[in-house]
């Protein structure tokens, strides 16, 4: 009995420090574990969660000490208490998770040791049944030291434990077990290998059948049954193969970026998971740091959950030069500890990933596309037209005010910022981004690639084009930046052609048609015979004939029309 109760405590005591100190590696971690046992649809303890990481450290700092405590012999009534009342505080929590399928992972051994909750509960049985067989034979269970050295050592472990606690939540996690540590590829985390088992269903269809209720069991087709459809319960027979890494995307304005950014020979991702709970301390040193990359050449983006409102309010105060795009908050939480946290990737393989107290440990080298001379300052005077038109262009063009409401809930807004004349208000935000930009040609040249990077030398081109009136007096600068090869010289001749078609004259380089009840044609172009030419010499990749397919369709046939021609086709 003797030694039975030796290798029992052994048992107890090893596991227990393992399971706290895998914990104690990442109390953050812990602590959203205990938010999901919080939440409404699990125990609904709301009010506990302000307090999640406070209780996070405190449980695992106890889980840690009472596992030395009973491998020392450290006060035995006290440690078989705690062992006792913590294990049946975690049985109840795994049987709950697992009877009702509220958390699929207990977090026990946080992401070390992933477990069912049928595991977790299984595990915490048996080691209730040890901690029990303990208590019975603690008469066995004999100090190893001295009462001194005792004391000594768990004073030692407890000041141990709150050091490392606080080092990891000051910076990242000591053992990184997700699937999101330096030296993984993203792309490669999210793909399934060929093989791989599929995940097998079974739905029961329920049918009202004169009367009657019947089942009908098939594996996805839609059964023959002349009854009338009730219902279907979905069973997951057989579970398929799920990738380490099946929740993350990078979106924007419904369009998926996620490819295009994990394709990027160098990045920089900023992540905040959650704005209105980011660490305000953290941004100054991170807007050092992406300027920095910038400048040196690398692609910057943001990361977030939070929506355009929170963005803009970050952008404004912590006066940022980078965009920000939609991700899972879950997913944000787990790529990276810290809110915010900065990582740097190659091609989807994180390289470097770091809690915003280290982001000078981010290192950058100086990129063949560096621009030591970007203009920080005007980018973001620039960009802020860009945002506040992509801001406000939803809701000046919604519908009904129901839709603009929703719109606004979407982003965060209160009733009194979208309510109003609108249209006042858009017309002095035009006239205030037209007044910048007219003063920036008018003083500087044209703000280019190399003065406010790409895409911010777009921007005063665009402004330029929404005025129509304004483009002969800036033609010529903005020509000219274009054969300096500061913005695409496609973009230019796109501009000239409109505004030759609004003045009532022959276009250059074919760009712009008309649209009529018939399908529309291609504005009359001078020296017709020459277009394609001079479509190559600006960058165009497709002739005429093809570019024309693609704008009107696929029936059209591109034909040479005459200014003297134009009223008469635009009005067929």
């Amino acid at each position: 009995m003797k030694i039975l109760t030796h290798i029992a405590r052994i048992i107890v005591g090893v596991l227990f420090i393992v399971s706290g100190f895998v914990k104690l590696n990442d109390p953050m971690g812990f602590s959203f574990k205990l938010q999901e046992y919080f939440s409404p649809g699990v125990l609904n303890l709301e009010f506990l969660s302000p307090f999640a990481l406070g209780l996070a450290i405190l449980l695992v700092i106890i889980e840690v000490i009472v596992g030395i405590s009973l491998l020392i012999g450290y006060m035995r009534t006290l440690t078989l208490t705690l062992l006792t009342g913590m294990i049946v505080f975690f049985t109840f929590l795994t049987f709950y998770s697992a009877y009702f399928n509220k958390v699929t992972d207990c977090g026990c051994f946080g992401d070390a040791i992933p477990l069912t909750p049928w595991q977790s509960f299984t595990k915490d049985v048996i080691l209730l049944v040890l901690i029990l067989f303990l208590i019975i034979n603690r008469k066995y269970i004999l100090p190893l030291t001295s009462k001194f050295t005792r004391t000594v050592i768990i004073f030692f472990s407890f000041i141990a434990c709150l050091a490392f606690g606080y080092h990891v939540l000051m910076h990242l996690p000591w053992l990184d077990f997700r699937a999101y540590k330096e030296g993984v590829n993203i792309t490669e985390g999210m793909s399934v290998p060929e093989g791989a088992p599929e995940a097998v269903f079974k739905y029961h269809w329920k049918f009202n059948v004169n009367g009657e209720e019947k089942i009908i069991t098939t594996t996805g087709a839609y059964p023959d049954s002349e009854g009338e459809f009730i219902s279907v319960d979905t069973e997951e027979v057989q579970k398929g193969y799920e990738p380490p890494i099946h929740d993350f995307s990078i979106e924007k304005d419904g369009e998926d970026f996620t490819q295009k950014f994990l394709s990027e020979e160098n990045l920089i991702m900023v992540i905040s998971y959650n704005l209105n709970s980011t660490e305000w301390n953290g941004w100054p040193d991170i807007k050092d740091k992406t300027d920095e990359a910038l400048k040196k050449g690398y692609t910057v983006i943001g990361l977030t959950s939070s929506g355009a409102s929170e963005v803009n309010e970050l952008k404004q105060k912590q006066k940022l030069n980078f965009d920000f795009y939609t991700t899972d908050e879950t997913a944000l939480k787990t790529i990276v500890r810290s809110n915010p946290g900065i990582l740097r990737l190659k091609k989807g393989t994180i390289i470097q990933k770091r809690h915003w107290n280290d982001t000078d440990e981010i290192e950058l080298e100086t990129l063949p596309t560096a621009n030591p001379d970007l203009d920080l300052s005007l980018k973001r005077n620039l960009d802020s037209i860009k945002e506040l038109e992509a801001y406000f262009k939803p809701l000046y063009y919604a519908e009904n005010i129901n839709e603009r409401m929703a719109i606004a809930q979407a982003y965060g807004l209160e009733n009194e910022e979208v309510s109003g004349n609108l249209l006042m208000r858009k017309k002095a935000m035009d006239t205030a981004s037209l007044k910048l930009v007219k003063q920036l040609l008018d003083t500087m040249g044209y703000p280019g690639k190399d003065l406010v990077g790409e895409p911010t030398n777009l921007v005063a081109l665009e402004v330029i084009a929404n005025n129509p009136e304004q483009i002969p007096m800036y033609l010529d600068t903005i020509k000219k930046a274009a054969q300096d090869h500061q913005l695409p010289f496609t973009l230019v001749a796109a501009l000239e052609d409109r505004y030759l078609m609004h003045t009532g004259e022959a276009q250059i380089y074919g760009t712009q048609a008309l649209i009529t009840k018939n399908g529309g044609f291609i504005w009359p172009i001078k020296a017709p015979e020459s277009v394609n030419e001079r479509r190559r010499a600006a960058g165009f990749k497709d002739t005429i004939e093809e570019y024309s397919k693609d704008l009107l369709g696929e029936d059209y046939v591109f034909t040479t029309v005459q200014l003297d021609d134009v009223q008469s086709l635009y009005k067929i």
